[in-house]
C-alpha cells in the first residue's frame, strides 16, 4: 500500500510539472516558416536561452500565463534588460523584429 501511494504521488508531481511548462519550436523564417528547429519544453518561471544560437520566429504552446521574447545581441541575452515582446498565455507564433533574432524566452 505504501508503494502505491508513493508511486501515485510521484506520478502526480511529474504530471503537474509537465502541465506547468510550455513547448517552444524555433523557425528560420518569419511567421514560423522555413527550416524548423528542435522543440523544447520550458518550465514556468524559467528563462530558456538558445545558447549562442538564435531564431527568427518561435512557435509556442501550453503557456500558462505569459511568454516573454528577448532579442539576440547586447544586453538582452538570457532574458535580461526587458523583453522585446510579451504575449498572453496559450499558443501562437512570435516573429522577431527586422534585423534581429530571438535569443531567449521566459515562460510565466
Amino acid at each position: 500500500m505504501q508503494f502505491n501511494i508513493n508511486l501515485l504521488a510521484t506520478a502526480l508531481l511529474a504530471s503537474a510539472s509537465l502541465a506547468m511548462s510550455a513547448t517552444i519550436t524555433g523557425f528560420a523564417g518569419a511567421d514560423c516558416t522555413g527550416t524548423q528547429g528542435q522543440s523544447f519544453n520550458v518550465p514556468s518561471r524559467e528563462c530558456f536561452s538558445l545558447g549562442g544560437g538564435s531564431t527568427k520566429s518561435i512557435r509556442y504552446s501550453g503557456v500558462p500565463s505569459e511568454i516573454e521574447f528577448y532579442i539576440s545581441g547586447g544586453g538582452h541575452d538570457s532574458c535580461t534588460n526587458g523583453a522585446q515582446l510579451t504575449l498572453g498565455g496559450g499558443s501562437g507564433c512570435a516573429t522577431a523584429p527586422t534585423g534581429v533574432n530571438w535569443e531567449s524566452v521566459a515562460v510565466l
